[in-house]
């Protein structure tokens, strides 16, 4: 009989259909359509496009704008639906905006970058699009995703999570249901890097621990979020401070021309967004969300969510501000910050625990533009986070675990577009980095302090890359990024690699390769190590950066215009691992090798002379979202292998062997003047699970408790996770108005997927700690 972790009762659901009822809107007849905007640039220049056309694709009568000396374009009284736009500008290469959606309570506003063309169009004429999913970044050529706000909205289980909806990508898995941490190609999820508007920031995730790139909800809200770029390896030089992957997540604009408003409630929270113009018509905006949780609101009314005696809440916010200048240039100012926590206690028990996870970052953009062809960009940016785990028995045992880390962040960028065929980049980044952490364990009334550090240091970072077209048809870019860690003068010089070559119609090879690195967490270089004479010593300030090299090679092949098929074979050599010095008898409680591990802190000696590796194969058939449906299947086959101190090469923790995910998704139009839309999204995941230590039955039997066979660490692998996902959505529009009623279905059969296997005394079995069941996630959302 497994055991259970937390569920959510069928409650949520129904007290949210009764606080939040879709009766509520009344508005006056549907509006004959909705303006869509933006402003088309140059992409590797930023340059406003003066003159560019736009229209409508199947538009009666036909509907088109030419930008402005601005690069600004405006088309009025759009159908409402689904619409896709063909832009178009002499010199350049044609893009495409497919399938976005244009509805009655709100506005549409696109940035559209365009690619100047190599071939006299003169004398020849040229087709091309712009691939769906194509990075944002130039410089990037393989392991690289563009994902749109739609897709973290319309993908089954993602729940306007990009984290949870990059796990439809190839090569992304999830070690933990209630956790959104990713695991990418095999490797630790504290590999991965998240930066905003340009720079990097903390793990944007409620109920986050120390180190960990991830946690139980996030802290971002769609309201905000623009099209953004999710790396799997061998990212550009601009990149750095990250072994894995990295989310480069951006903010869209406010609307600069009318106030618009929305509200949303579900089961994760309610919402209210506000954006519209600053002052006198000249393009400067304002966006802003705010977000509470929905149990926590629950709760005060008394209604027991989460089990007696446990409170959990949550709250968050993002705002960004936005003034154009009349150079072509901009100022903005932007934020986010989260609050979240849970505490429990039992009426009349002294026992308490309670979690305290806080992050704030707030920045500042400024975009000058030097000539036609160049630009300079410098951010700066200061965040802070804290974390604070504590536990009393109430009987003489008291943990306490307080981790406060604070950044102060600048970055200078230049880009110089050269010509046609050319493009550098060259930046600086520097990290002043502050921390306050504290362990300590109370026990019968002796005191053992782990941690106790305060002070500050500082991280370097410098990169250069290019970019040559040789042809029409191929692209080469090269860089080097460099990292200097001030504790104990750490440093890494990472060249990196790629080319894409367009050999035929349809078809391109890619490549790309390159070094990178990963700084731990401050607490792994401070924490203080216990010597055989009782005495504490900070021993792992000197440990140098991990190292990852990338190779990845692939394929694609555009056999459709509506479809592609995407093929990538990889190989990783991670080097400089930290591992524990010591023989380990429990890896759970000691670093192995800090490759198998989340979070951030540990209290052994360590040394960089573990290894590990990660190769495989990742194919992805996917059909963009055209005439109302959309489909995707992403397969990952692939090892994940370390090295510890004995010199064994053995699976690592993450080593699931292999991912299956399949998405599809139909929209149909409904109603007399088919302007409303419903909507249905699947979504089946099929992998193999984490692994752990075999338990040691007999043993396990004679010590009445859980014993493992640590010599063949993560040599067992749990049973294979298989999930099936739903959602429905169902969009009104009406007047200046509209609404959307989502239903999401989590884990549908209410499979037990294995977390964990302990030893059972009472039952004398081993028995399974299981993750999410059934969960349905009810969602109301109000634009006008």
């Amino acid at each position: 009989m497994p055991f259970t972790r937390h569920r959510y009762p069928l409650l949520v659901t129904t007290l949210l259909f009764l606080l939040f009822p879709c009766t509520c809107i009344r508005a006056q007849n549907p509006s004959g359509g909705q303006t869509v905007k933006g402003v088309v640039v140059d992409k590797e220049s930023l340059l406003p496009l003066i003159a560019a056309s736009i229209y409508v694709v199947g538009s009666e009568p036909p509907l088109g704008a030419t930008t402005d000396e601005n690069g600004r374009f405006r088309i009025e009284n759009v159908p409402l639906g689904r619409r896709s736009l063909i832009i178009s500008s002499i010199g350049y290469e044609d893009g495409v905006v497919q399938e976005i959606v244009v509805g009655s309570g709100k506005e549409v506003d696109l940035k559209v970058q365009l690619t100047e063309s190599l071939i006299d169009l003169s004398t020849i004429e040229v087709v091309t699009t712009r691939l769906n999913g194509t990075p944002n970044d130039e410089m990037a050529t393989v392991s690289a995703q563009s994902f749109s706000v739609e897709q973290t909205k319309r993908y089954a289980a993602a729940i306007n999570d990009p984290a949870r909806m990059a796990l439809s990508f190839a090569g992304v898995a999830s070690g933990d249901d209630e956790s959104n941490e990713i695991i990418i190609r095999g490797n630790s999820p504290r590999g991965l890097l998240w930066r905003m508007e340009g720079i990097e920031i903390p793990n944007p995730n409620h109920f986050s621990e120390e180190g960990a790139s991830g946690g139980g909800i996030s802290a971002l809200s769609v309201n905000v979020l623009a099209n953004s770029d999710f790396y799997t390896g061998a990212f550009p030089a601009q990149y750095g401070n990250a072994s894995s992957g990295v989310f480069d997540l951006r903010l869209r604009e406010g609307n600069s021309d009318k106030r618009e408003y929305a509200f949303q409630a579900g089961v994760l929270g309610i919402d209210v967004a506000a954006e519209g113009p600053i002052g006198p018509k000249g393009g400067a905006s304002y966006l802003a969300n705010y977000r509470y949780s929905t149990l926590a609101v629950l709760e005060s009314f008394g209604v027991t969510i989460t089990g007696e005696g446990s409170r959990t809440t949550f709250q968050d916010a993002t705002f960004k501000l936005h003034f154009p200048n009349k150079k072509g240039g901009y100022l903005s100012v932007w934020g986010l910050g989260g609050i979240s926590g849970d505490r429990f206690q039992l009426e009349g028990d002294p026992e308490t625990s309670s979690f305290q996870s806080n992050r704030g970052v707030v920045g500042v953009n400024y975009f000058h533009r030097l000539s036609e062809k160049s630009y300079l960009e410098s951010i700066v940016s200061y965040s802070a986070t804290r974390s604070d785990d504590d536990y009393n028995s109430g009987r003489g045992f008291v943990f306490d675990d307080r981790f406060v880390n604070r950044a102060l962040r600048g970055s200078l960028r230049y880009n110089q577009k050269v010509n046609a065929r050319q493009t550098f980049q060259a930046g600086i980044i520097g990290h002043q980095l502050g921390y306050e952490l504290l362990e300590e364990i109370v026990s019968n009334g002796e005191r053992t302090t782990n941690l106790s550090q305060d002070g500050n240091t500082y991280f370097l970072q410098g990169y250069a890359q290019y970019k040559y077209r040789l042809g029409t048809n191929v692209t080469a870019t090269g860089g080097i990024h460099a990292s200097y860690f001030g504790l104990e003068g750490q440093q890494s010089v990472e060249p990196r690699l790629g080319l894409r070559w367009n050999y035929k119609p349809g078809h391109s090879v890619n490549f790309g390769a390159g070094l990178h690195s990963r700084l731990e967490a401050l607490s792994v270089y401070l924490a203080e190590v216990e010597q055989p004479d009782g005495s504490w010593q900070r021993l792992n300030r000197g440990l140098p950066l991990q190292q990852a090299a990338h190779l990845v090679v692939g394929h694609n092949w555009r056999f459709h215009k509506n479809w592609r098929w995407k093929v990538e074979a990889y190989y990783q050599e991670l080097s400089k691992v930290a591992i524990a010095t010591a023989e380990v008898t429990d890896p759970y409680g000691v670093t192995e090798s800090s490759i198998n591990f989340s979070d951030g802190f540990e209290t052994a000696e360590l040394a960089p002379d573990g290894t590990g590796r990660n190769f495989g194969v990742e194919s992805t058939v996917e059909r963009f979202f055209t005439g109302g449906w959309y489909a995707l299947a992403a397969t990952s086959l692939f090892r994940s292998r370390y090295t510890p101190r004995d010199g064994i090469e053995r699976p690592t923790r993450f080593a699931s062997d292999f991912v299956q995910t399949v998405l599809a998704g139909k929209e149909w139009t409904i109603g007399k003047q088919k302007i409303n839309t419903i909507g249905l999204n699947l979504r089946l995941s099929w992998s193999g699970n984490n692994r752990e230590a075999p338990i040691d039955l007999a043993a396990s039997r004679a010590a009445g408790n859980t014993v493992r066979d640590w010599a063949n660490n993560y040599g067992y692998s749990l049973p294979n996770y298989f999930r099936f996902d739903t959602g429905i959505r169902y969009r009104k529009n009406k007047g200046s108005r509209s609404w959307v009623l989502s239903l999401d279905i989590q884990n549908v059969t209410n499979r037990d997927n294995v977390f964990r296997q302990f030893y059972n005394p009472r039952l004398d079995q081993v028995s399974s700690l299981t993750q999410l069941g059934l969960i349905p996630i009810i969602n109301y959302r109000l634009e006008f």
